[in-house]
């Protein structure tokens, strides 16, 4: 079976380049986000999979969910996606588009996991040590968790940096068990 994100990939990628034609990314990202958030509701999932909908019907219905500020081309976008019944797709689709506008836009999203809470000191020393590393903006986001006990876990994107004591205390238990 493919996996949706392969699904969705070509999807996204026509999407984001009609956006970067339009020079329209900020409304695309927030219309998919909407799209996204939309489609995970259970009814409106269950009214994209129903077979006694056409596809049109079901293009249009999900359209009339979003604000009246749609970029142009999503009514089009959207029937393309449903004629191949690829609309359950659309939180797969938003969020490979973000990706693909944080690569355009030199962006990275980073959130930092730590035993303790990170000082605003801490956290603009961090983001910038980041921003040097992956030669990208970033956006800090810290939350704590005393279960990590000491050290933090960083995360941007695929790049995971375990620095807690339990991520050690775990890597050393696997060298430690046969």
């Amino acid at each position: 079976m493919i996996e949706p994100m392969t699904l969705a990939r070509p999807y996204a990628r026509a999407v984001f380049a009609v956006a970067r034609a339009q020079g329209n990314l900020d409304a695309w990202h927030e219309v998919l986000q909407s799209l996204a958030a939309i489609s995970r509701e259970p009814r409106v999932s269950a009214m994209l999979q129903d077979p006694a909908r056409t596809a049109e019907h079901r293009a249009e219905l999900v359209a009339g969910l979003v604000d009246g500020n749609a970029p142009a081309g999503l009514s089009n976008f959207l029937s393309v996606m449903a004629s191949h019944h690829r609309l359950v797709l659309l939180p797969e689709v938003a969020l490979q588009y973000a990706e693909l506008k944080a690569q355009q836009e030199a962006t990275v999203e980073v959130e930092v996991t730590s035993a303790r809470d990170v000082t605003d000191d801490e956290a603009a020393r961090l983001a910038d040590a980041i921003a040097r590393k992956l030669s990208r903006t970033v956006t800090l986001t810290t939350q704590t968790d005393p279960a990590l006990l000491g050290g933090a876990v960083i995360r941007a994107g695929d790049l995971v940096i375990d620095g807690s004591v339990r991520g050690r205390l775990n890597k050393l238990s696997g060298a430690l068990t046969p």
